[in-house]
């Protein structure tokens, strides 16, 4: 499986990063992040439209898109793994993840969307959001592979 997370504004060294190189490297799948850069005279509709260019490049008929919006489902981890294995035994080998700015996904990026995927009706911090994505990824796969690590 590969994964990709298109993330808008880059993470400096802290110990968000420190944790998402951890679950990074336990991966088997292979898993890259891109970073979007913004800078301050960003607006929300110059990061979507960035967002949709990098989708466009990396993006084939076969992957699935999955947009982190407040709107989105509130799926428990196993709900999560069984979507991605759904998509896996159909056939899908590439799983797309989005995380948008402070001002969130607009409607074109949200219909590209194969699943919009809340993480609760609370805001994150979108360093702590890509951390906590980077584990549930880490999570899926370890489900999907039948490892002890989700207990439930």
């Amino acid at each position: 499986m590969r994964v990709d997370i298109l993330a808008i504004g880059k993470l400096s060294k802290s110990p968000f990063q420190d944790l998402i190189d951890t679950y990074l490297k336990r991966m088997k799948w292979t898993v890259e992040v891109t970073e979007i850069p913004t800078h301050a005279a960003t607006t929300n509709e110059q990061e979507n439209t960035a967002i949709l260019t990098v989708l466009d490049k990396k993006a084939t008929p076969q992957s699935r898109i999955v947009a982190l919006d407040e709107r989105g489902k509130n799926l428990s981890s196993m709900d999560l793994s069984r979507n991605i294995e759904k998509w896996m035994n159909g056939g899908c080998s590439h799983i797309l993840f989005i995380i948008g700015g402070a001002d969130g996904l607009n409607d074109a990026v949200r219909s590209k969307a194969s699943l919009l995927l809340s993480f609760g009706k609370l805001t994150w911090p979108h360093k702590m959001v890509r951390a906590m994505l980077c584990e549930q990824i880490y999570r899926s796969q370890q489900i999907i592979a039948g490892h002890p690590y989700h207990r439930e």
